[in-house]
């Protein structure tokens, strides 16, 4: 059996769902990115619609899970970030997911049974169109690349702390994850 992956990047949504596909979107553009700068090989980027069983099985078992996901906010500001960290105990975050209470009934099922991951962070982006259709309205368009760079260097922080961590634990000096 494959060993679950370190880091998942999860988008959520629905891309024929207009702003509802910002999670798909932005892993998208990350596997674009990725191509001139390569990800960590403990990376997994996935879309996924954001039903509960699904969450939780891409991120049970991985150190860092980032979810990025579609909000609706009264009144609302479309292509406003919203971030939620957690590191247990977990809370449902905040925002309302466009999928229902999916990812925060995932948060807490995975908790009742031991399936969360180590960290969880949610980006939840504000939208303005949720009706059928494909495209990202403008101002959710916006934050695409943005949120890419931002998931990028949430990586990049998840992979120094752990090579910092093991340099402790080893007891030598903490060495960079390139040698």
């Amino acid at each position: 059996m494959k060993a679950p992956p370190r880091i998942a990047v999860i988008g959520v949504g629905n891309a024929f769902r207009h702003d509802d596909g910002i999670g798909p979107a932005v892993v998208r553009r990350l596997r674009e990115r990725a191509v001139d700068r390569p990800l960590p090989p403990s990376v997994a980027l996935v879309d996924c619609d954001g039903e509960t069983g699904r969450l939780i099985s891409v991120w049970e078992g991985a150190e860092l899970a980032i979810v990025i996901d579609a909000a609706h906010a009264h009144p609302g500001h479309p292509g406003r970030v919203h971030r939620f960290d957690h590191e247990g105990p977990y809370a449902r975050p905040a925002a309302t997911s466009s999928h229902g209470l999916g990812l925060g009934e995932a948060v807490e099922l995975s908790d009742a049974l031991g399936r969360l991951p180590g960290r969880l962070i949610v980006f939840a982006v504000e939208g303005a169109d949720a009706s059928l259709g494909t495209g990202l309205s403008p101002d959710v368009a916006a934050v695409v690349d943005r949120l890419a760079g931002t998931v990028e260097a949430e990586i990049t922080r998840h992979r120094d702390e752990r090579a910092r961590n093991a340099g402790h634990r080893a007891g030598g000096a903490p060495r960079s994850a390139d040698g």
